[in-house]
């Protein structure tokens, strides 16, 4: 029997309410993806001690900052290190995350204005994982994943 690959997956995708204003970012493909791959589930900002509802962080260069200035940078890098030890446990060598986010964003995030602009960039946990050789996918990426797996 052939073992599926494991997944790391934010937890937001998979229907769990833990985005900073309690809702969730529920994935049609997910019955697919639990198809192919073992998930494992991680919320970054929740693993690093934040609660659920929270205000609204953006990236501001290195720090990540709440839309009433409150540094959460080091929650952030808790989350993302709490996050990469997962995915070393669990040999995770994919990622799928959230689009945008000041944690699990990839290639875009918001620019730390709060006006819902869009910048290159990544979240600190996926610049974690990027250090690490883990490939990062979001939700824009599901096809790409799955055509990626069936190679």
């Amino acid at each position: 029997m052939n073992k599926k690959p494991k997944l790391l997956i934010s937890e937001c995708l998979c229907g769990v309410s833990c985005r900073y204003d309690g809702k969730d970012n529920y994935i049609g493909k997910l019955p697919l993806l639990k198809e192919m791959f073992d998930l494992v589930p991680v919320c970054p900002e929740v693993l690093g001690g934040l609660s659920t509802p929270r205000d609204p962080a953006e990236r501001q260069g290195e720090r990540i900052c709440t839309a009433n200035g409150t540094d959460v940078t080091k929650e952030f890098l808790i989350g993302a290190q709490n996050t990469l030890d997962i995915a070393f446990q669990n040999e995770c060598n994919r990622a799928l995350m959230k689009a945008k986010s000041p944690s699990c964003g990839y290639k875009r995030i918001y620019d730390g204005t709060f006006s819902k602009t869009l910048r290159d960039g990544h979240g600190c946990t996926v610049e974690a994982l990027l250090k690490n050789n883990i490939e990062v996918y979001t939700e824009d990426d599901i096809d790409l994943l799955i055509e990626e797996k069936k190679r």
